[in-house]
Parts: structure tokens; sequence; C-alpha cells
């Protein structure tokens, strides 16, 4: 394990970035600013390739508009109406996405300092206490965020939450892939795979309404290996809602697919997701406990966000894999609800696995 001190926030708080691997070389950089991930060094032959997505600068993780390598809770992805009703009451929220809620509201905790209550050579635990009422949501909340790097050259990503209120916690990571490298160009030479055999309708401002779509005769359909550049502007209503992939795909729950390597707190892990990249051969495994997994084809990236090596993140550069609740989830009773009872621990574990590199 190595740290550093990157720079200190607005409040004057030194920023540290903690280095954690495994005997294989592969390391994973975090920071205490926010849990965020900054880089997954994965070796080769040659050296390693960072395959994550990074700003190039600190204080680009200050707003961080884009959520590059975030953690998103309390709650990701869109509540529609920015509201919900629990237990008989009804909770606002900040509406930041339109008339919504997107990934908590305009303070999320990806862009405040956590704790650091745990740090070895291949692990690091943070933790942050959001108060009840925070972002408008019910319930103290005391949340862990860990990340491991595995023996395997997988990165477990394990996520916790005690409340002493009944409330709802739906927690993704927001990592952007690009196997060739994370400033290698964009990710439409990519193949896909994603085991569901569905997904959630989603309208044009990407609000869920319980309608299940079958993916088959779809663009969506990745159940077999396919370039993700290859239906991504097909006209067919939800993706050009989307500009492209940005829906929450329904996961399968099949034997075949457990992963019980990475069993953990009780908790079932299936196979969600693959990515490859043909020209390279690097590939990466998703696994979670979760029912949902959202594929987000960086559709709104202009150039803008600019990379650790300087260079503009431009259109479709990379995806991020989302494992999740399904959006609105809490405003859909079909749905599995992101609710959490009062005092008693939740836990939820995704796993990426790297693989031919």
């Amino acid at each position: 394990m190595e740290k550093r001190v990157w720079g200190k926030t607005k409040d004057g708080a030194d920023v540290t970035v903690y280095t954690i691997g495994n005997a294989n070389g592969m390391t994973v950089e975090v920071m205490d600013f926010g849990a965020d991930l900054l880089s997954i060094k994965v070796p080769t032959k040659d050296g390693k390739v960072d395959v994550a997505l990074g700003h190039k600068d600190l204080e680009s993780y200050f707003t961080n508009g884009s959520f590059l390598g975030a953690w998103v809770v309390r709650h990701a992805n869109r509540i529609g109406g920015a509201k919900f009703t629990l237990d008989g009451k009804t909770y606002e929220l900040e509406k930041n996405d339109g008339n919504n809620n997107l990934h908590s509201g305009f303070n999320p905790l990806c862009i405040r300092m956590w704790n650091v209550d745990e740090v070895a050579d291949n692990h690091i635990t943070f933790s942050y206490d959001s108060p009840a009422g925070d972002m408008g949501f019910p319930g103290k909340m005391h949340t862990t965020i860990t990340y491991t790097v595995l023996d395997d050259n997988s990165l477990a990503l394990d996520a916790s939450a005690l409340s002493d209120e009944r409330t709802i916690f739906n927690p993704t990571t927001h990592c952007y892939f690009n196997l060739a490298g994370h400033d290698h160009g964009t990710i439409l030479d990519h193949e896909l795979y994603v085991n569901a055999d569905s997904v959630t309708f989603a309208d044009k401002e990407s609000i869920p309404d319980g309608s299940i779509r079958p993916v088959t005769a779809t663009p969506f359909d990745f159940r077999n290996y396919k370039l993700i550049g290859k239906e991504i502007d097909a006209d067919y209503d939800m993706m050009i809602y989307g500009r492209g992939y940005d829906h929450n795909f329904v996961l399968n729950k099949d034997a075949a697919s457990v992963a019980p390597q990475y069993a953990v707190n009780g908790l079932t892990l299936n196979l969600a997701a693959k990515l490859r990249d043909p020209a390279s051969g690097h590939e990466m495994e998703v696994y979670t406990d979760l029912p949902g997994i959202q594929v987000y084809t960086c559709n709104f990236f202009n150039g803008t966000d600019i990379g650790k090596s300087g260079k503009p993140y431009p259109h479709r550069c990379a995806t991020a894999l989302e494992t999740q609740y399904f959006p609105n989830a809490i405003n859909v009773p079909s749905f599995d609800q992101p609710v959490i009872e009062a005092n008693e621990t939740k836990y939820t574990r995704t796993v990426y696995k790297f693989l031919n590199f």
C-alpha cells in the first residue's frame, strides 16, 4: 500500500490517494475525497494498462458532473418526479435532472470527504455518516465502501449501510471502462455481453414506469457478444431517447452464472456482463448480487472532461457498467425494492474481473 497527498479540498483538508494491489502487479488508486476510484492498472506483458477513466486534476472531482470513478450513494440513478413515498410519508428530493432526481442530488456523497477506517496492501475501507434528512432521505445512515484487489486480478467493491430508520439504499460504482486504455478513443469497437433477457422501458426522461421489454429483435440484445457500436444509433424509441445506451438491463439469475468464489456476507453473485476489446484481447467480467445493470456509453460526453493524460475524453469514449436496483424502483412496486430496515445492516457486492491482459 502506498499513499500520497494530492491536494486540498475547498475547506483546506488534505486529500489522500491510496494505492492498493496484489502480488501480480495489478494496482488500484482511490482517494478519501468521495471514496472515488482514480485508476485500475492491469498488468500486461508490456507493462500495465489503465482501463478506468479519471480526471487530470483534483479540482475536477469537486464537481465531477460526469461521476468519473464515483461511488453513488445514497441512491444511484433516477427517481421520477424527485420524490417517493415510504411508510405513508412522502419525501421530496432535489430536482437536479429536469423534473427528476439523479444520483441523489446536487451534493452527493461522492463530492464529500470520507473517513478511512482500514487500509492494507490489497484493500481499503471508507465510511461516511449521513445525517437524517441529508439530500432529502430519511434516516441517519452509516455507509461503508471497501475496495479489495483479489489474487485473480479482480476488483471487489463492497458497500454496506446501517440506518436508524427505514429508508432506501441503492449504491453503485460509476467507473467508466475502456479496455484498450482510458485514453484510447471510443468504446464502439468493444464487444459486450449482458446476461439479460429483458430491459426496463425508460421514457424520454429516462424514467421507468414498470414496463419490461424483451431484448429479442431489439438493439438491447447482448445475449451473445455484439459490437457496442453496431446498433448504438438505431432508429428505436429508447435508443433515440437516450442518444445511445443508457438503460437498465434486468439481469438473469441462472445457476450456470453463479460465482461462489466471490460470495461474502451471505450474498450470491451472478454473472451480469462481459466486455472485451477484440484488438488487444483484453476482457472483463462483472458479477453482482443486485438485480440490474445500467449500461451507459458516454452519450453526453463532448470533450469537456480532461483525462489523466491531458487529453479530452470524447463522445462515447467508454462504458459504465453500473450494478443497481432498477431506476425509479421505489416508485414502482413491481420492481425489487431498494428499501432497508431500521437497524439492520444491508450489504451488496460487485466484482470486476480482468482477463487476458
